[in-house]
């Protein structure tokens, strides 16, 4: 948000789409349509506040918190067939009944028979990414 002396609050586009939890394309979208006004100022579209208040139906949008991701990659050797098979269930399984299914976890494994390998692949918010790859920790810790 950007303040211009005494005249008003102006957002860009980017900044709009992360208020309203929406792409940036989007915001664009609305702009060419001429449902939210904004004013060009070199290849930008700047939104006053008050326009934006008005698109809002005069509430006054909050940001989206800031969210962090995560991809990690965690290789276990050693395991066998029947250890890959169990945390590799364990793993789904916990990503599967997860309490916020809005903010997506992936999973991915591949196993490398040659050298009874295990990889998984996490890709997700952080804080869930970190137990899970906790939760491999602890199983590969009682797998010994």
């Amino acid at each position: 948000m950007r303040h211009y002396g005494d005249m008003s609050t102006f957002y860009s586009a980017e900044e709009v789409a992360d208020l309203l939890g929406l792409h940036v394309r989007t915001v664009r979208g609305y702009v060419r349509d001429g449902r939210l006004p904004a004013t060009k100022i070199g290849k930008q579209y700047r939104i006053a506040a008050d326009d934006l208040a008005t698109f809002t139906g005069g509430q006054s949008p909050e940001r989206s918190p800031r969210r962090a991701e995560v991809t990690a990659v965690v290789q276990l050797e050693e395991l066998s067939a029947a250890d890959q098979d169990r945390l590799s269930t364990l793993v789904l399984a916990a990503v599967n009944g997860r309490p916020d299914p809005g903010r997506p976890l992936h999973v991915h494994t591949a196993r490398d028979e040659h050298r009874n390998a295990l990889k998984i692949v996490v890709i997700g918010p952080a804080a869930e990414t970190a137990r899970l790859i906790d939760l491999i920790a602890t199983f590969s810790e009682a797998a010994r």
